[in-house]
């Protein structure tokens, strides 16, 4: 699915960035993976979000690798790109459109991620259902509005790869709308009631 915009569902992704900084407190590098990043205004968000509560320093240390099935071969140039619509902006907060975006150089009505955000978001091609995770030791795994569209026993699968992926105390981040499986209950445990925010067994 290609639908989203930036900053959508922000308590719960607040929720998880915070969550991950306790966790990653003092490590090299802090690795997220945003799986099923359609145009990548949710990888962009979390981004920002990171930026917005770490010193440069700091900051550098963030790799997030966002992904996606591409049916139409083009997500990955616009997430590379990172240029949008200046009218489908027009949520940001204005103080985080004024520091995290620029006119895009030549695109009339079309604003461009700065080059500090976008030069720690790794687009790359990746179908969950083949199971085969783009890395490992993640602190923080975010995937909304992809496992809606998978049978049960896929989303059992593919939470179990989730699961393997993730950094000891981990965290996995979904669409309010989930549950974790009965059938593997045990891998996950849910952080704050009001968040479908969980941390690795």
């Amino acid at each position: 699915m290609a639908f989203t915009f930036f900053f959508r569902d922000l308590p719960v992704l607040e929720y998880a960035v915070n969550a991950t900084l306790k966790l990653a407190l003092g490590r090299l590098r802090i690795k997220v993976w945003d799986a099923g990043c359609a145009l990548g205004q949710e990888p962009y968000t979390l981004a920002i979000l990171f930026a917005e509560k770490m010193g440069d320093m700091g900051f550098n240390t963030l790799y997030l690798d966002a992904t996606d099935y591409d049916s139409e071969n083009n997500f990955g140039d616009i997430v590379t790109a990172g240029v949008y619509k200046t009218e489908e902006l027009q949520r940001i907060p204005s103080d985080i459109f004024t520091k995290y975006f620029e006119e895009a150089p030549g695109k009339p009505g079309h604003h461009r991620i700065i080059d500090r955000i976008r030069n720690r978001v790794f687009f790359k091609y990746n179908d969950l259902l083949q199971l085969q995770p783009v890395g490992s030791d993640y602190s923080l795994i975010v995937c909304k509005n992809v496992l809606l569209h998978f049978s049960y026993e896929q989303r059992i699968e593919v939470l179990k790869m989730y699961h393997h992926s993730l950094a000891p105390g981990g965290y996995f981040a979904t669409e309010n709308t989930q549950k974790i499986p009965v059938e593997i209950s045990g891998l996950f445990e849910q952080v704050t009631p009001d968040a479908q925010l969980f941390k690795k067994i």
